[in-house]
């Protein structure tokens, strides 16, 4: 049940977010556009509390409420710069806006280690929602598939440090761009 809570509420939140540019931009209501934007929060916290009821209720926790602790982590750390990315892609696909940047070299490496900072944040929240479901159910026998997932946080905060890591060793190059003469042959 709650694997579904986490697909809905998934969905519901990328529905939440093209509605709202879609308002923002297509529709020309900025202010209709923010307020369904406001929407992709509210969306983390209906999962919170069925994930809380459900387990308060007496459900015995699985791997769908860790994963369920993970994604609110991932949300609430990435949400704004998702909406930024989207916002800037859809401005740039339905708007005239400007080509989305991809940036290259010492910025991207900035942007990687500022990545470690944000899965730092949501490993926090993930760990901290766990810690207290396990806390408020205050049953050990029923709470244990949620006490695996704190080595997958520290797993996944791993890769991330790795790859901002391997950023500032190797650099990610500018694509190539490949001159308009060699094209016409």
């Amino acid at each position: 049940m709650i694997l579904i809570a986490i697909v809905v509420c998934e969905v519901a939140f990328w529905v939440a977010i093209i509605a709202g540019l879609a308002a923002r931009y297509l529709l020309r209501r900025p202010r209709l556009g923010g307020a369904l934007l406001i929407l992709a929060p509210v969306i983390d916290a209906v999962l919170l509390a069925l994930v809380s009821l459900d387990l308060l209720g007496g459900g015995t926790a699985s791997w769908q409420h860790g994963l369920a602790a993970i994604y609110i982590g991932v949300s609430i750390a990435y949400g704004k710069r998702m909406v930024a990315w989207a916002d800037a892609h859809f401005q740039y696909r339905f708007a005239g806006g400007p080509v989305p940047e991809r940036v290259t070299g010492t910025r991207y490496t900035i942007k990687c280690w500022r990545d470690v900072l944000l899965t730092a944040l949501a490993v926090a929240i993930a760990a901290g929602t766990l810690g207290a479901i396990i806390f408020l159910v205050n049953d050990a026998a029923r709470t244990s598939a949620l006490s695996d997932f704190f080595r997958i946080l520290g797993i996944i905060f791993a890769i991330d440090f790795l790859w901002a890591l391997s950023y500032t060793i190797w650099p990610k190059k500018a694509a190539r761009t490949i001159p308009a003469a060699t094209l016409s042959r």
